[in-house]
């Protein structure tokens, strides 16, 4: 119930409670995209978008508004592993060198397109990464990861997110509502930034919702962006073992 978030949140008067809000799979602009944007300049929250590079508009970088962020989404999002595994695009299915050198590209093109609003954070497609490719990562100039469940990162800190309100086993509309309040409720006794993580293009008339409340009822909180607490880290992971798009 929200109830149990809303005492959770009185409770946690007084502390620096911080959230930070990281949306997957963006290319270009386009009308979910700023409705997302829209959303987050109402309530002042700056969004991270996970951008994958090859199918960038740089059109993209217009729309971002100052205080936003872009994370590396792979270079692609597509899927190298087996008909009956798990799909991934940054696994052992090809040399690591081969795929370092896609990021590396991404990376580039980030750089070029946004600036210093370009992060030098990977967020895994589909939230797996080979623990070879992992360990070239600050090669390319990589500091750090962000996914969601566990990920092992051989010592690069992990800025997991939190909470994903989409049910993507079932009907991919929201989560159980209770469940969600129940799981923010505990989030907010860690003394660490929660992370809420949304895909734009899959939201339904509830998932936009939950995000509006959500937003509204912690505007009193820090809304912040990834580079503001990474050097504070040194390993920083979630402990969710949720499963997640992304």
């Amino acid at each position: 119930m929200i109830q149990v978030f809303e005492r959770a949140l009185r409770a946690a008067e007084g502390r620096d409670l911080r959230f930070w809000l990281r949306d997957d799979d963006a290319t270009r602009p386009g009308p979910v995209l700023d409705r997302l944007l829209a959303l987050c300049a109402r309530h002042g929250v700056p969004p991270l978008l996970a951008v994958i590079p090859a199918r960038l508009d740089p059109v993209l970088a217009d729309i971002l508004p100052p205080q936003g962020r872009v994370a590396l989404h792979g270079w692609s999002h597509q899927n190298h592993a087996g008909p009956h595994q798990k799909k991934q695009e940054l696994g052992p299915h090809r040399p690591a060198p081969v795929v370092l050198e896609e990021l590396a590209q991404g990376r580039a093109v980030l750089r070029q397109t946004f600036g210093a609003r370009a992060l030098d954070l990977l967020v895994p497609p589909w939230n797996r990464v080979s623990p070879e490719v992992t360990a070239g990562l600050p090669g390319i100039g990589i500091r750090a990861l962000s996914a969601y469940g566990k990920i092992s990162a051989r010592g690069m800190p992990v800025l997991n997110a939190d909470i994903d309100p989409i049910d993507w086993r079932a009907r991919r509309g929201l989560r159980h509502p209770a469940l969600l309040w129940q799981k923010l409720a505990l989030r907010v006794q860690v003394d660490r930034p929660v992370g809420i993580l949304t895909h734009h293009m899959d939201h339904t008339p509830e998932v936009w919702d939950f995000l509006d409340r959500l937003m509204g009822m912690t505007a009193h909180c820090a809304w912040v962006t990834p580079d503001s607490f990474l050097p504070e880290l040194t390993s920083f992971s979630s402990r969710s073992a949720d499963p997640a798009r992304a």
